[in-house]
């Protein structure tokens, strides 16, 4: 009835698909896992086949219908191997069903695929996504097996199990006659609109009667008129199980939508359907049912997700009472508390590696679904991933992938494991606190009144009560099944799964146990295994603090497979068998390989302990020594001795090579040499002065990276550096206590350096300037045209027009002074050049490189012309048309002129002409309006152009607003005129037919139009009325015009409002109200449904997600099955809309949504939006055959713009699709 509209609901949070690039081991390869503690198997979900997984979990509990199916053997049936050979009747369906019970039954694994049964149905792998409703496949799945099993002694055995019979009877209230008809039914479909209980349904439908009488009366065949007469239905005959369907969606006729009851509606768990019978007079047992399965639906009518609550008759699983905080009593639920913290071990909570290790071990299954793998660990340390450990660590996937060693992704991607299967540390002694806790426990159900909830792969127990739960929500009860109390169980079935399986599948079964087994061992064997780096004494020295490879070009490590279930005594004996010359004792150390070089930490003492409680994991570096002293040096290990590198930048003295000291400057001028050295985490500075060999009264100073000194500093011609010398208190001080870190530069003075010029000391900060290769300016110019002087190398005898280049240190305060001893130019500028080599505004001279913006290693031109002063502005200027159409002009101007004294410094001095400014894609913008604001007022800045415009401006406070006709080839009778603001050369356009599109248009200018910003669109319409190119078109009133801007020829925002003014809207502002032709496309054409015009309200969210939920809703689709795109006119393409938002950025902070107002769609009013329904139309390409016609014509002409439209004629309603039918194939077996 619903088609596909129970689509499941997607998780948002961490995603397998992500998460499985960093998986060293093929799915494939991984076994199934076993199954959960309560010993039952689920079913694994093909994306859309929750529905199919709840009715077959549902039959597989009803053993009577278990039974009857096992009885079929093959030769009634066929066997599954000769399925495919010719005129061989193989009965497919009934058969996988056998298999698929066997394996939910016998087989050792979390969950089962349905892939072989659903191919048995004749459905594609796209099937497996779609979801129906579970009540139509109820019927439809029997009717196939009713088919398959014609002619088999099981033909019958649905019949006689499910199916019933309903007597409708007339009464004539006149002569008594009464007119009975009996139907069959398969299952009751009860109303829950307007009622509360499925008792009083029931009640409605075989108690109360329905008379007809007024002007619904009956006509009577023995009376042969019509009469008053009463309705009535009862049931005659009552099947072992009864199967009720609750109406839970309905069709509101008012909104014309569909919605979903969730209002309380309860149901019994058992009930004596005595008075709704026709028979009354057998016993109490042949009408009284309990309740034994409950198949739920969470969502709306649009989407959600069904799972199902059932009874273990036969008591086949593990039933434990599902842990029920806030039901506890406050005293037990202390002493719980303390328990749990009694035995569960101390947890390092500082360290995410400790933590989830913990929180995934403490599980049953060794397991956590990667979605609840944050939940849970909110609940062991209070804080989640994101607080805690974000920062530090990254995302709780990253970490995952990067601790591949120790985690593992199984079931597919869908759950994270530890690589090595080690039990919970809470195991025994929490049961056993448990034990002692439950003093007063809560009475347990009987035993056949177990009651598990079945969710696809997930199997867990719950209690009766909390069916009741399902009475009302969005989460709440679906289909009810009844079974009769009158039907018993043998003894010999309760707790024995193989009850009555075939002997054949139970070999299956085991033979799938013993592969499944054995494919478990080698998988666990093999990601136990972990690659250690042995590091051995002999290939490694000690020097500043760390150990280093004796010979540099050998890496002194060797690698080492191992089990880390292994212990460490294990692994001391395989190391001492590879080195078979080693003599004395052997110490195992952990170590790591830092920028310093290698450190030694904690010594593996514990040879019980294995390897994976000692924290080894693959890529582990292990120090093999005899745990005292390297090359006979003691060596210090522990976190608190880390060695740190440090950058130790010692003076020179002249004549050093600058590619050696790497701070001299080319004509050996002073400098700093520079050498990475290595120290101990824990020697002072005091240490580390004598360490160098420096003198008692040297200087040690650590760079300055804040203040305003040092800010100053860095000023002084572009190459200075401030560092802090340390106090005499800091000496004795070791590195670790000064958060000393790898990479941190230390400079070493001595007091006579300070004498220099290159050093300058002021209280506790010394400023060094050295001249550097890296700190000068290139600059380029010819020496014949007066450009070169002194000491640049002027280059007298250079050739004529030759261009040379000089550098020139970066060592003075103004530009002015900086060049004046290089070039004595006076009409001369020094001007930067841009990435493209367009010439930019020339340098003030007045100002420090710094300030002028000049930036170091850069290239500067010697042009012709004066600079400007620090008061001054240098602009450029053109008239009456764009810089790419005509010759640019250079002006220099004082900042406190105002716009009609710039202007009269250009070639114009007519008051017919005004300025504009260029915006940021070079194209003429706003008008200066005010010619009497200076151009610091407007904050126009040097490099700026400004366009001289011919053309008066309006009044102040008026608009000039040049009118268009819009002409539409196959529309001529319907004008459309168009007007443009004077302020922002944005253009209106006039409507008079609402189904104007989106593509380029052909104009007509027929006037100007001037009025008042103070006027509302309303009048703007009746003056655009009286331009006398409009007198012809017959327009009766204003409400038949829509004014709408025009963009670079394109019909954009439609102006809305009519009683608002045109200053107050802002007619070139922005619209979030957009009217869209949309476009249904129709399944297996390359053509549309004809266009409809939408209204999409996108100011709280302009997201393409909203777009997509707007026109589902419009459609009564599902978001996600349909596709967008936006059609481009001139180039007659369809840009794609994708719905997909990445949620989390690398800032800690959601990405900020996309918008389609926004690049690359820049949606506007107009624009067009095809959508294709991809459940019944698979073709994903938005192109039409005039689209490529129009590529094809756009290919031959190049240049030239084609103006066809795409509006399709007529604005008829779309008829509503069909939706996709649910099918079973079924062979002849007749």
């Amino acid at each position: 009835m619903f088609g596909n509209l129970f689509e499941e609901e997607e998780d948002e949070d961490f995603s397998s698909s992500s998460s499985l690039k960093g998986r060293t081991t093929k799915a494939a390869e991984e076994p199934p896992p076993p199954r959960g503690r309560s010993n039952l198997c689920g079913i694994k979900n093909q994306g859309g086949t929750c529905y199919l997984n709840s009715l077959l979990q549902t039959l597989l509990f009803t053993p009577e219908f278990r039974e009857e199916l096992f009885s079929l053997g093959p030769e009634e049936l066929g066997c599954l191997e000769d399925k495919d050979k010719p005129g061989a009747k193989v009965r497919v369906i009934p058969l996988e069903l056998q298999r698929l019970f066997a394996r939910l039954l016998l087989v050792d694994q979390q969950s089962a695929s349905t892939a072989d049964l659903t191919h048995s149905f004749g459905w594609n792998s796209s099937e497996g996504t779609n979801q129906h409703d579970v009540q139509e496949l109820n019927r439809i799945l029997f009717s196939a097996l009713e088919h398959s099993l014609v002619g088999t002694t099981g033909s019958a055995f649905i019949q006689q199990l499910y199916h019933g019979t309903i007597v409708n009877s007339i009464v004539c209230k006149e002569c008594g006659n009464v007119s009975q008809r009996q139907e069959d039914f398969l299952d009751l479909t009860v109303c829950v609109c307007g009622l509360s209980s499925l008792e009083e349904a029931l009640w409605n439908m075989f108690v109360e009667e329905e008379l007809f009488e007024g002007n619904n009366l009956y006509r009577c065949a023995q009376c042969d008129t019509l009469v008053t007469a009463a309705k009535s239905a009862k049931l005659k005959k009552l099947p072992p199980f009864m199967t009720m369907s609750l109406l839970r969606f309905s069709f509101d006729f008012a909104k014309c939508e569909r919605y979903k009851e969730t209002g309380r509606y309860s149901f019994p768990f058992s009930i004596n359907l005595r008075p709704f019978c026709e028979q009354t007079d057998g016993e109490d047992s042949d009408y009284c049912y309990e309740l034994s399965s409950v198949i739920i639906h969470k969502g709306g009518c649009y989407g959600g997700h069904y799972h199902v609550y059932i009874r273990d008759i036969d008591q086949m699983g593990n039933w434990e009472p599902p842990e029920e905080e806030d039901c506890k009593p406050r005293s037990q639920k202390k002493a719980k508390d303390e328990a749990k913290d009694l035995s569960e071990p101390k947890l390092q909570e500082d360290d995410p590696l400790s933590v989830l290790t913990a929180v995934i071990s403490q599980e049953p299954t060794k397991s956590v679904l990667l979605d609840q793998l944050g939940q849970k660990l909110m609940e062991k340390i209070g804080l989640s991933w994101s607080k805690k450990f974000r920062k530090e660590h990254g995302p709780i996937g990253k970490f995952l992938q990067s601790h591949k060693e120790v985690f593992m992704l199984v079931s597919n991607g869908t759950r994270v494991a530890l690589r090595a299967n080690l039990p919970s540390p809470v195991s025994s002694q929490q049961r056993g606190t448990d034990h002692r806790l439950n003093t007063e426990p809560e009475p347990e159900p009987e035993q056949g009144s177990h009651w598990f909830d079945l969710n696809d792969s997930t199997v867990t127990s719950i209690r009766q009560s909390d069916i009741e739960k399902q009475f009302q929500g969005k989460e709440s009860a679906y289909m009810l099944f009844y079974r009769k109390t009158q039907l018993h169980r043998p003894t010999e079935a309760l707790k024995n799964p193989q009850y009555k399986v075939p002997s054949h599948l139970v070999q299956v079964a085991q033979e799938e146990n013993a592969r499944v087994q054995e494919l478990r061992e080698k998988f666990d064997a093999t990601n136990n295994t972990v690659e250690l780096r042995l590091h051995l004494v002999t290939s490694y020295r000690l020097e500043n603090g760390a150990l280093q490879p004796t010979h540099k070009d050998q890496s002194g490590n060797t690698n080492l497979s191992f089990d880390r279930r292994k212990t460490v005594g294990d692994l001391r004996l395989a190391i001492y068998q590879m080195q078979e010359l080693w003599e004395g004792d052997m110490a195992l150390t952990v170590t790591r390989s830092l920028p310093a070089g290698l450190h030694l930490y904690n010594t593996l003492t514990d040879d019980s302990v294995s390897l994976y409680s000692a924290g080894i994991h693959t890529n582990t570096d292990l120090f093999v020594w005899n745990g005292r002293e390297v090359c006979g040096e003691t060596v210090l290990s522990g976190a608190e001795w880390e060695p740190v590198l440090l950058t130790v930048e010692q003076e020179v003295v002249n004549g050093l090579d600058c590619r050696e000291t790497g701070g001299a400057f080319e004509n050996g001028g002073p400098g700093l040499k520079k050498e990475a050295r290595g120290f101990s985490g824990g020697v002072t500075l005091e240490e580390v002065k004598e360490a160098l060999g420096e003198a008692k009264d040297s200087l040690l100073c650590q760079e300055h990276k804040g203040g305003k000194r040092a800010e100053q500093g860095a000023g002084e011609g572009g190459g200075a550096s401030g560092w802090r010398v340390f106090p005499p208190a800091d000496m004795q001080r070791t590195l670790k206590e000064l958060s000393l870190k790898d990479g941190d530069a230390l400079l070493v003075l001595e007091p006579r350096s300070l004498d220099s010029s290159v050093f300058t000391r002021d209280g506790d900060v010394i400023t060094v300037t050295t001249p550097s290769d890296c700190r000068w300016l290139q600059v380029e110019f010819q020496p014949h045209g007066g450009g070169g002087g002194g000491g640049g190398g002027g280059g007298e005898g250079d050739p004529g027009n030759e261009r040379r280049r000089v550098k020139v240190p970066a060592a003075g305060n103004t530009v002015s002074h900086h060049f004046m001893d290089y070039f004595c130019c006076v009409e001369y500028c020094l001007r930067q050049v841009d990435c493209t080599g367009k010439l930019l505004s020339p340098v003030c001279e007045e100002l420090s490189v710094r300030d002028a913006g000049v930036r170091l290693m850069t290239t500067l031109i010697l042009c012709p012309g004066n600079a400007p002063r620090s008061s001054q502005l240098f602009l450029h200027f053109i008239v009456g048309a764009a810089p790419s159409a005509g010759v640019e002009l250079d002006i220099i101007v004082e900042k406190s002129c105002t716009v009609r004294e710039v202007k009269n410094k250009t070639i114009i001095h007519s008051s017919c002409w005004h300025l504009r400014k260029l915006d940021w894609c070079e194209e003429v913008g706003e008008p200066l309006v005010d010619e009497d604001m200076s151009l610091s007022e407007l904050k126009i800045i040097s490099g700026e152009t400004l366009v001289v415009t011919e053309g008066k401006l309006p009044p102040k406070g008026f608009l000039t607003l040049p009118t268009w006709l819009f002409l539409e080839p196959h529309m001529m009778e319907t004008e459309r005129p168009q007007a443009d603001s004077g302020h922002a050369e944005e253009r209106l356009q006039v409507l008079t037919d609402p189904q104007c599109g989106g593509n380029m248009v052909q104009l007509r200018n027929i006037g100007q139009v001037e009025i008042s910003e103070e006027a509302t669109l309303e009048n703007l319409k009746t003056q655009v009325l009286t331009l006398p190119a409009l007198q012809s078109v017959c327009i009766p009133t204003t409400a038949f015009m829509r004014i709408r801007q025009l963009e670079g020829g394109r019909l954009g925002q439609i102006l809305r409002g009519q009683q608002q003014t045109l200053r107050k809207r802002k007619i070139w502002g922005e619209c979030y109200e957009l009217l869209l032709t949309v476009k249904m496309g129709v399944p297996g054409e390359r053509s549309y449904y004809p266009p409809e015009e939408l209204v999409w309200v996108a100011s709280h969210d302009p997201s393409p997600r909203s777009l997509c939920t707007f026109l589902a809703a419009h459609y009564g689709l599902s978001p996600d099955s349909l596709l967008l795109a936006k059609h481009q006119p001139e180039k007659h393409v369809w840009e794609e809309i994708s719905t997909w938002n990445q949620q989390i950025s690398k800032k800690k902070k959601k990405k900020k949504t996309e918008s389609l107002l926004g690049a690359p769609f820049h949606i506007k009013d107009g624009d067009i939006i095809g959508v294709k329904n991809l459940l019944i139309d698979k073709n994903r390409d938005f192109t039409t055959q005039e689209d490529e016609q129009g590529q094809l014509r756009l290919r031959e002409l190049v240049e030239q713009e084609n103006a066809a439209g795409c509006n399709g004629a007529g604005s008829q309603k779309k008829s509503r699709k069909p939706e996709v039918a649910l099918s079973i194939n079924v062979g002849v077996f007749r």
